[in-house]
């Protein structure tokens, strides 16, 4: 008991935590209620509330068990959560520190794989035009899967009994329990630098437990980046995973993804036997297209009289060359016109033809510059006269304007 001495907060939080951890129910214990003022630190741990309709206590999720849970945590979710309560000693609070949690109704694996799907399905992993194509014949095949499965031995009959001889390579994983999603994509990974055509990612059926390395993010995020195709034959046709969804091509069964991965000998022999024969077949009515086309050709007039069709395209030439020479024959006259025109204007202006009538041209003879007005002469000056025959020099004696 505390007695009646005066106690510090501290003092009386350090007692009642004592008292928490005395209590054997409050060590270990389930509680169920609904997750609200869920917040998710920087740190990894997860600080939230538990509520039911009457009260409500603190909880708390370190990162070391947080990421144990399959689920993602949200508010509203109804949960089951084990753990122990203790005092908060900063704030003097209880809270519960919580070790394992189930969700309550809903299994947490089947929302853990909707979520998943649907964080998946938004950034756009499943969307068909990110998806490879299967080869038609693939030289080498892939195949990842447990060595020891029943998965691995289906696959192998049914391609030895419809294409015996076909090349195969297996990548063996564990395929189930903790781990196994990371063999998985280990393995394919190597198996992708072997030079291998096409992929076949398989198991047999199982619980969604047993198949949940099917459904981790790791995985999907490896077949999504593969560099060849890859076929997703996970458990049975009702059995369906998120490798399914991102896979280029999803088989219902290990045995269909054999039967989708290569066509048998026969059934590919029967189609080139058949494609053989429509080439014939097209081919032989071409030649006889071609063979009618001929004769057609060989009753035309031309080829029957040649001659006649020469002597036609040699009446067009000539009709040609007298529509050239009628028109060689206008222009020139018409130009002999414009030509006689030009001279006759050209001869009027003739200052020959000017001086002719008694006139004649004063130039100064040193520079030979025309005189044009008395006001360029000077006395004394020598000029040039030139009439339409002959030339004569004289001097100025006198000038008047």
């Amino acid at each position: 008991m505390l007695g009646n001495k005066i106690y510090t907060v501290t003092e009386v939080t350090a007692y009642l935590k004592g008292l928490f951890r005395q209590d054997e129910l409050l060590q270990d214990l389930w509680v169920s209620g609904e997750v609200s003022n869920y917040y998710h630190h920087s740190s990894g741990h997860c600080y939230f509330t538990l509520k039911d309709k009457e009260s409500s206590m603190r909880a708390v999720l370190f990162k070391t068990y947080a990421s144990k849970i399959p689920f993602q945590l949200e508010n509203g979710l109804e949960v089951l959560a084990r753990g122990n309560i203790d005092i908060y000693q900063v704030r003097g609070e209880y809270q519960l520190y919580i070790k394992e949690m189930e969700l309550a109704g809903i299994g947490a694996l089947h929302l853990a794989f909707e979520q998943l799907k649907k964080k998946l399905e938004e950034e756009g992993l499943f969307a068909s035009e990110h998806k490879k194509a299967i080869p038609l014949l693939p030289e080498k095949i892939g195949i990842v899967t447990s060595p020891t499965g029943a998965a691995v031995k289906d696959i192998l009959s049914v391609l030895e009994r419809r294409f015996k001889g076909i090349s195969v390579l297996i990548s063996p994983a564990r395929v189930q329990g903790e781990g196994a999603a990371e063999e998985i994509v280990d393995a394919l990974h190597s198996i992708q630098k072997e030079g291998i055509d096409v992929v076949i990612l398989a198991r047999g059926g199982g619980s969604l437990e047993e198949l949940w390395p099917f459904n981790e993010e790791k995985l999907a995020r490896a077949i999504f980046t593969s560099t060849v195709p890859i076929i997703s034959a996970v458990g049975h046709e009702r059995d369906f995973t998120i490798a399914d969804f991102v896979a280029d091509l999803r088989a219902p069964t290990p045995s269909a993804a054999a039967e989708m991965v290569v066509k048998s000998r026969s059934e590919l022999e029967e189609q080139v036997l058949n494609m053989k024969n429509r080439m014939m077949q097209s081919l032989q009515g071409k030649l006889m297209q071609a063979r009618l086309d001929l004769k057609r050709l060989a009753r035309r007039r031309i080829f029957l009289e040649p001659e006649d069709a020469v002597n036609v395209i040699r009446q067009r030439v000539d009709d040609c060359e007298r529509r050239l020479e009628k028109q060689m024959s206008h222009i020139m006259s018409m130009e002999k016109e414009r030509l006689f025109s030009r001279a006759s204007r050209l001869e009027g202006l003739n200052p020959i033809k000017v001086m002719a009538r008694g006139y004649s041209i004063c130039r100064d003879q040193e520079t030979g510059q025309v005189i044009k007005a008395a006001a360029e002469l000077e006395r004394g000056q020598i000029v040039e006269l030139l009439f339409t025959r002959g030339v004569a020099s004289a001097r100025i004696e006198d000038i008047e304007e």
